[in-house]
């Protein structure tokens, strides 16, 4: 190899790539924790280097030239190959120290996992937490979790998983809300109720309907995509809930209030992480303290 012919250095490619991804130079610069003057003058020692230039600069916005176009396959390699040797090198760390990034909705972040860190700090306390919160699927293998807490099986070759409990999702109310309209007996009981809608309300009458419940965008007054919102609303007597048992048991006073035919909803869930990480110490021992206090026999049921 002639390493001669080498005459760029890699955070000026990775400051290519993460401009051309994230889609200017500012979100790159938040992405990677830089400020934006010191990312340009990267991107610009990389078209120096190069001899070419990567951008169009037409006042703040940023278009690929023909040259960046053909650059940018290679440079993804690059990163693809960045991030594999930074799972191997993380998957052979043998320290009990560092920072682990989880992945969990905002439900489970948010009542399940702060029992998890309470007994981490005690067993671990040099190993930090990130905790990334989100409804969506975090991508293990482009590092943005370690470790993700899904109510979906991985199908990625390159990760491993393990099954926990079952948990499953009921209808609930607050005495408050069962003050005004009553605690319903029976299925047609819920015709005229006021539930909570998590998100795509169509979704849910959909599922909802597989389980015994028939209703109509009507029963729907209030509704958000942020669940923890949802379960708040609920909470304070505005409306029915749908929630995960594990969940509710941790809000004092919420009543269960399944009438005879409505099916539980199962909520499965599955601990995963990237296969190269699940060899490092540290992000194995969180791994098996989730599996132990979220799947466990002491776990809520």
């Amino acid at each position: 190899m002639d390493w001669r012919s080498v005459s760029f250095d890699w955070n000026q490619v990775r400051a290519f790539l993460a401009t051309v991804e994230e889609g200017s130079l500012s979100a790159a610069a938040r992405a990677l924790g830089q400020a934006q003057p010191t990312l340009g003058r990267q991107v610009s020692a990389l078209e120096a280097a190069l001899g070419v230039t990567l951008f169009d600069r037409v006042g703040k916005s940023l278009t690929l030239t023909p040259s960046g176009v053909d650059l940018l396959e290679h440079v993804r390699e690059m990163g693809e190959a960045a991030t594999r040797i930074s799972l191997a090198a993380t998957g052979h760390s043998q320290q009990i120290a560092g920072k682990v990034k989880i992945s969990a909705s905002d439900a489970t972040a948010a009542y399940l996992l702060p029992r998890v860190l309470a007994e981490l700090r005690i067993r671990a306390p040099d190993i930090t937490v990130e905790i990334v919160t989100s409804n969506a699927l975090s991508d293990l293998r482009r590092r943005e979790a370690d470790i993700a807490i899904r109510h979906v099986r991985p199908t990625e070759p390159d990760l491993v998983a393990r099954k926990l409990p079952d948990a499953s999702a009921h209808l609930y109310a607050a005495p408050a809300y069962l003050a005004r309209y009553g605690r319903p007996r029976t299925l047609a009981d819920l015709g005229d109720a006021a539930f909570i809608g998590v998100d795509r309300v169509d979704l849910m009458i959909e599922i909802l309907q597989q389980h015994g419940l028939t209703l109509t965008p009507g029963n729907f007054p209030l509704l958000s995509a942020n669940t923890l919102t949802c379960w708040e609303l609920v909470k304070q007597g505005l409306g029915i809930g749908i929630m995960s048992n594990r969940v509710a048991e941790l809000s004092p006073g919420i009543e269960m209030i399944d009438p005879p035919g409505f099916l539980p909803i199962p909520v499965p869930n599955w601990l995963t992480t990237h296969r190269e990480l699940h060899t490092s110490r540290r992000i194995r021992l969180v791994f098996d303290l989730l599996a132990e206090m979220i799947g466990g026999k002491d776990a809520p049921q």
